[in-house]
């Protein structure tokens, strides 16, 4: 039976081993996860479930391991995308623990189910994210929302930094164009915490039918926006270094082209190449399998022939305040068979059409648009979502 108390369902990171690319931020910003003396108590002879990944940690320590230590009783977890420990795997027995695990990335399962959540009386959100729209862990925290407006229950959202979060930009998602990459009518790097993005799902009311969630945020210390943070672990396994993480922002939309983004290699999202382009550029690189990280990549054991971003001055994307649209125009105009540029689809959508939340980038791309031109189309929805989401900022 459920407690009489307020009800609260647990989402909640959990720690994978640290990539050699990440080291222990020296900030000073202490997350939401670490407070445990905020919420600790209020847990204790509850029922709690976690949706977890490897990015949840209470000091060193996995949470769902430290918080079970501390005799809370958590009965159910469940996974984003990339799994419960950030391995790729998906079991529905947390084999540390003896936690059944329910994934909320598998076609059809992407929402808790009500008969999941019937003794379920606390959930906490804690995820790291990375601050673009198509990151799917913003999704999963949409989902997580309405199944906890639904089923009467309260949701906790442990806040952690946004590594991207010192500027806004990119067309907003349309809603024809909606998809797991892409919820809500938001830009691709939206400027938010995770606390701060789930009070804008509520005040905004875009949960579905509008509902709202009963919603408890336990905020950072010492945290602004745009304040440099390097983070302790990587947040996915092709996130892998602080690098690809600032990168991703203006890298990701080559997922729905003929380029690779460097999956298949041990510094994805920091390179970009085809086959295709051989003699047009010098650098090259080979995708190859794996475990892991990329175990089937696009351009599997071909040479790509393109640019090398790992030494790319990533400080430029806070000087401009824009993503990169240069690198896509370029590789579009360098790319002999332009037929062949956009052909990824995805339930009949092209990829680069969900990616850009519309279908105009890609065919402002084709027509020859400048940088500045797409970018005025941009307009007047991106300034109205700038004053938007100062409703909802939590931090300076």
């Amino acid at each position: 039976m459920k407690s009489n108390s307020l009800k609260v369902i647990m989402i909640v990171g959990i720690a994978c081993v640290i990539s050699s690319s990440f080291g222990q931020s020296k900030s000073d910003i202490i997350t939401g996860a670490d407070q445990t003396g905020e919420y600790l108590q209020y847990l204790k002879n509850k029922n709690i479930a976690m949706t977890i990944n490897q990015s949840s940690l209470i000091g060193d320590q996995i949470s769902l391991d430290s918080l079970m230590s501390l005799g809370i009783n958590v009965v159910i977890g469940y996974n984003p995308e990339h799994g419960f420990r950030g391995s790729n795997i998906y079991s529905p027995i947390d084999e540390k623990t003896g936690v059944p695990i329910k994934s909320l990335y598998r076609v059809g399962t992407n929402k808790p189910l009500p008969e999941d959540m019937a003794e379920v009386d606390v959930m906490i959100f804690d995820i790291q994210d990375v601050g673009t729209r198509f990151y799917t862990y913003l999704s999963t925290l949409h989902f997580v929302m309405e199944a906890c407006a639904e089923n009467d229950v309260e949701l906790i959202v442990m806040d952690r930094p946004n590594p991207n979060d010192s500027y806004v930009d990119g067309p907003i998602l349309e809603e024809k164009f909606k998809s797991f990459i892409g919820m809500d009518p938001i830009p691709i790097v939206h400027g938010m915490t995770f606390g701060e993005y789930a009070e804008m799902l509520n005040g905004e009311g875009w949960l579905a039918n509008g509902i709202k969630c009963k919603l408890r945020v336990v905020k950072m210390l010492n945290y602004e926006h745009g304040k440099p943070y390097i983070l302790p672990i990587k947040p996915s396994p092709n996130l892998n270094t602080q690098q690809s993480i600032l990168l991703y922002p203006s890298l990701c939309l080559f997922e729905g082209t003929a380029i690779s983004q460097g999956r298949g290699t041990y510094f994805p999202f920091q390179v970009l190449g085809s086959p295709e382009l051989k003699g047009k550029y010098s650098f090259s690189f080979k995708p190859v399998s794996i475990k892991g990280m990329s175990e089937h990549p696009p351009q599997l054991n071909m040479e790509c022939y393109g640019l090398d971003l790992r030494n790319y001055d990533t400080d430029i994307f806070l000087k401009t305040q824009r993503i990169n649209l240069s690198w896509l125009i370029e590789f579009y105009a360098a790319f002999p068979n332009k037929d062949n540029f956009f052909t990824k689809r995805n339930n009949g959508m092209f990829i680069i059409d969900l990616l850009a939340g519309n279908d105009k980038l890609r065919k402002q791309i084709i027509e020859g648009k400048s940088e500045e031109e797409i970018r005025n189309s941009w307009e007047p929805g991106l300034s109205q979502y700038k004053e938007i989401r100062k409703k909802y900022l939590i931090y300076k």
